[in-house]
Formats: structure tokens, sequence, C-alpha cells
């Protein structure tokens, strides 16, 4: 690691003065999608004669000057013309003779540009989609496409529930809360999170919460239910998969929810590793009705949303 510049030259200079390779590859980190057979391409190149290489691909789309208010001028022929990409690659040697005589003062837009002024062949191969600069914030929907791959939603749904026995307090998605009863079961009876383990484990297509966690092995008794939401995001991705939202609907008549609804989605969303946005945890009664309603235990029920590639 070398402390960067005010500018991309001065960066580049930083980096070349810790160098010390016979070729060197620079590289833009807004382009993500860099791929082995890139880099393996241009090593050929250099190995062949060149003198300077980088990636290219030609322009697509038709191009025209405009104005400061945005009006449309004349066009622009795009016959010949290319986008640079990055990396770009030299022998150490040439590319740091070409910022040496370029001056402590002079400022480029890329490489290749420092390496031509100085009198270098430069020789453009054929570029990558994926190396497009991530540049502007809509940028990131084509880039999760490019280097995602196509993606399909699956959607699992869980349902959990727990009779109230003795104690003093109920675990309900990861959150501690007083109540003058507790839950039972062999772990911590944390209803949501069983529900919402189920639910990632069927959009996986894994099973069940018991087949991974038997209620027969003793060490899962007395169990922190995070263990178990932890193990389904590491089978998810695992799978390649991306959890992209959950949904947790708590059935109660008590302890209410509503005062610790958001610390819940705070615990859920921080071990799933997802923006709380993409969390939804909700309470509802049975109107008194059956055995939730007569307050002998509580249920849970939860959807969770993943992308999987095809």
């Amino acid at each position: 690691m070398v402390e960067g510049g005010a500018s991309r030259t001065e960066s580049v200079r930083a980096g070349l003065g810790a160098a010390s390779a016979e070729t060197i590859l620079i590289h833009d980190a807004a382009r993500p999608g860099l791929t082995p057979e890139i880099v393996t391409a241009l090593r050929g190149a250099l190995e062949s004669g060149a003198e300077a290489v980088a990636p290219a691909l030609p322009i697509a789309d038709s191009l025209r000057r405009a104005d400061a208010e945005g009006r449309a001028q004349d066009d622009v022929a795009r016959a010949g013309l290319m986008r640079v990409q990055t990396p770009q690659a030299f022998p150490t040697a040439l590319i740091r003779a070409a910022y040496e005589a370029a001056g402590p003062d002079a400022a480029f837009t890329d490489d290749l540009s420092v390496a031509i002024a100085h009198g270098a062949k430069a020789r453009l191969i054929g570029g990558d989609p994926r190396l497009m600069k991530y540049t502007y914030p809509e940028d990131r929907l084509m880039l999760e496409a490019l280097l995602g791959g196509a993606r399909a939603p699956c959607v699992g749904a869980g349902f959990d529930a727990h009779r109230f026995g003795d104690g003093d307090s109920v675990t309900l998605c990861g959150v501690r809360i007083a109540h003058n009863k507790g839950l039972v079961g062999h772990s911590d009876a944390d209803a949501g999170w069983h529900a919402l383990v189920d639910a990632i484990l069927g959009a996986l297509g894994q099973g069940d919460i018991g087949a991974h966690f038997p209620p027969s092995d003793p060490k899962w008794k007395g169990a922190d239910s995070e263990k178990f939401l932890r193990h389904a995001r590491a089978l998810s991705d695992a799978a390649g998969a991306r959890i992209v939202h959950v949904d947790i609907t708590l059935i109660c008549e008590r302890p209410k929810i509503g005062p610790h609804r958001d610390a819940m989605r705070v615990r859920t969303a921080e071990v799933l590793g997802l923006p709380l946005d993409r969390v939804s945890i909700k309470a509802t009664t049975t109107e008194r009705m059956g055995f939730t309603g007569r307050e002998e235990g509580l249920a849970a029920q939860a959807t969770a949303t993943l992308e999987r590639p095809i």
C-alpha cells in the first residue's frame, strides 16, 4: 500500500515508485470486473513486443456534441473511435521513464496517454463490457447484472410456534423481552428467527431447521438462535445466492411487539448483513382465538426472498 496523490497522475507516480517487477499493470479500482483472461491477454501483448497495451471496446452509439445548455450540435464521426479501459500494461522501465519525462505538474486521463507522449508504440486489444467504470449511482445495477450473471428470485416460507412456560422473559428476533412467562423449546425458542431460518432454507431447497439442528442433539439445548440464522446465511453464500429481503410476522396477544420492533429489525439486519430497509418485522393477534389468543403460546411466520444463480 502507498499513499495516493491529489490526482490520478500523482497516485500512479507513487505506485511506480514502489514497483519492482519488470512489467506493470495499472488499473482503475472503479472497474471491478477484471478477469484473469484480460490480464493474460495484456501480458501476451507485451511479450509479443508491444510497448504499451490496453483493452478497448468500439463505440456503438452515435456521438454528438452538445452546448452548455444541452442543445445538440454537430455529429462526431465514430469510425475508429474506441473506449479505452484498464488495466493498461507496460514494461516498468518504459512507463517510469515516460512519467519522469512528463514533468511533476503534468496531468493525464490515463497511462496510455503518458506512454504515447513519450513516443511509445501503443496497442489496443479487445476489451470486456464487465470492465465498465463505476462512475454514476445508476451504474450499480448494470455492474451487478454484468458481474453476477443471470439470477432467479426464489422465495421461501417458514413457520414456527412455541408454548409458554415458566420464566420471566422471551427472546424474539434476537431481542430479550421481559414477560411474565418464558417460551419452552430445545434452544432459546426464538420463534421469529426459527421461522426465518426455515424460510431461507426453503428458498435454498435445503430442508428445515430440524434437519440441520436436531432437537435430539443435546449440544443445541438452550442454544442462541443467532447460530442457526448465521448458518442459514452461510449456506446461502455457499450456494452463490443473495438474501435480498426478509419479512417476519409475530403472532401473539402478549408481549407487545411494537416497543421492540426496531431493535428486532436492527438485530436481524446485522446478522444477515442486510440494509435495514430490507428487513420487515410485523405483529398481529388472532383476536383472542386459538392457542395464541388464549396466551398458551405464540407463533411466527416468515418469508425470505433470495436471488440465486441460474
